[in-house]
């Protein structure tokens, strides 16, 4: 029977190709029909000119639970981004770090004006908390902004200006967080227990690892899913393949006949390459920018990390997470102004720009776990804007759903 049933997975991102290994541990043969030619959603990397760019400055967490089941982080060849940051505060430049995994940062942060006595006191108990507080017991604490944990847990105004705020704005993609505190506990753990990472060939390397893991899956693509009608499937080349059961990775508003599913909301960002002669931060740290006149929120070096490919100069991306009605040009001349007079990076040649539209979800209602996967008619849903915006999600999300599918499969008569 298993191989007799027609399974279709709508989007080839990181959730539907966890779902497909679900399925295939269990002997079914799921199709994926993905829009683009490649897989990977918005986990994505171009090569120009020997440099490796991802679709927004995206890191691996390598404590998320789920990527620790469903990867192989030797083969990934994971580089590791140091535990801290360097700082640019009023024309100055400091870093800060985790003392604990990085002894280089033990002076520079024990002595950093940018936190105060008490603040950093705050850290090291905020640390011992998130470290000992389940995942599960984050999710089901009562929800606040980060902003507002921060202030309730005693950290100043200034240890939030001039770290959390630039910090978690890169992660959360808003300058105010307003994201919720469940979110902000969750990545706090994650970064403690963990590592920040990126693979040698860059973050496309996590969906292509899943593919490759898939022995029986078929792909199909460049051909977008337009309508589905019950078992139907309508495909932008006119075909029309039926599908006994769907799993539906992307916006399923535009493909489905049915107001049953809530819209989503996005958070979107900007993220630009730079190639420079050389590296005003030779370690790898990420750059954060403290002055909220700023359109800069983040700079990072990738070729602080080794790559597979060998570039003629150094690779800077910077983040943009605040809204701005700049045009190509204006807004290039703004980010070499800015980098120019806030981290004396000089001599800047653009190579690239990413405006993402579509980069985290914005929940209202931050989850870990969601029942409310399964539509009528054998159709269900995947996607970490059903839990909350990082890789962990979305690997639960496919996970789960997949499971649910296999669930109903085996309940259903032959």
């Amino acid at each position: 029977m298993k191989e007799h049933l027609n399974i279709t997975i709508v989007g080839a991102g990181v959730s539907g190709l966890v779902a497909a290994t679900v399925l295939e541990q269990q002997g079914y043969t799921p199709t994926i029909i993905e829009t683009t030619d490649k897989v990977g959603g918005r986990v994505k990397t171009d090569y120009i000119d020997n440099y490796q760019l991802d679709h927004g400055f995206q890191v691996l967490l390598t404590s998320y639970p789920l990527a620790k089941k469903y990867l192989d982080y030797n083969n990934l060849d994971l580089q590791k981004i140091s535990p801290g940051a360097i700082i640019f505060n009023n024309k100055s430049m400091s870093s800060i770090g985790d003392p604990l995994r990085d002894k280089s940062f033990l002076f520079s942060t024990l002595f950093s004006s940018l936190l105060s006595f008490k603040d950093k006191l705050k850290v090291f108990k905020l640390n011992n908390t998130l470290k000992k507080k389940t995942i599960a017991k984050i999710f089901k604490d009562k929800e606040t902004s980060t902003y507002r944990y921060l202030l309730d847990f005693g950290f100043s105004s200034k240890a939030i200006d001039n770290f959390f705020l630039p910090f978690f704005s890169g992660i959360f993609l808003e300058n105010k967080l307003e994201t919720s505190s469940r979110m902000f506990e969750f990545i706090y753990k994650m970064f403690g227990d963990g590592y920040a990472a990126i693979p040698k060939t860059g973050m496309q390397a996590i969906p292509n690892q899943l593919k490759n893991q898939l022995k029986k899956t078929k792909f199909i693509f460049n051909t977008k899913v337009e309508q589905i009608n019950n078992t139907e499937l309508h495909l932008s080349n006119g075909d029309i393949i039926k599908s006994d059961y769907t799993l539906i990775t992307v916006n399923p508003n535009k493909i489905l006949n049915t107001n049953t599913t809530k819209a989503t909301k996005w958070k979107s960002c900007h993220t630009l390459y730079f190639e420079t002669p050389s590296k005003t931060i030779h370690k790898a740290l990420i750059g954060l920018i403290t002055d909220k006149s700023s359109l800069i929120n983040n700079i990072f070096y990738h070729t602080s990390l080794k790559t597979n490919k060998k570039a003629k100069n150094e690779l800077l991306s910077v983040t943009i997470v605040k809204d701005h009605e700049l045009n190509h040009n204006d807004l290039i001349k703004r980010i070499t102004q800015e980098l120019s007079e806030i981290c004396n990076i000089n001599h800047i040649n653009f190579i690239k720009d990413y405006k993402i539209p579509i980069a985290l979800p914005k929940n209202n209602l931050v989850l870990n776990s969601n029942d409310n996967i399964k539509l009528k008619n054998n159709i269900y849903l995947a996607g970490d804007y059903l839990l909350n915006g990082s890789l962990n999600a979305a690997m639960y999300s496919g996970e789960y759903a997949a499971k649910e599918m296999i669930k109903d499969l085996e309940q259903s008569p032959e």
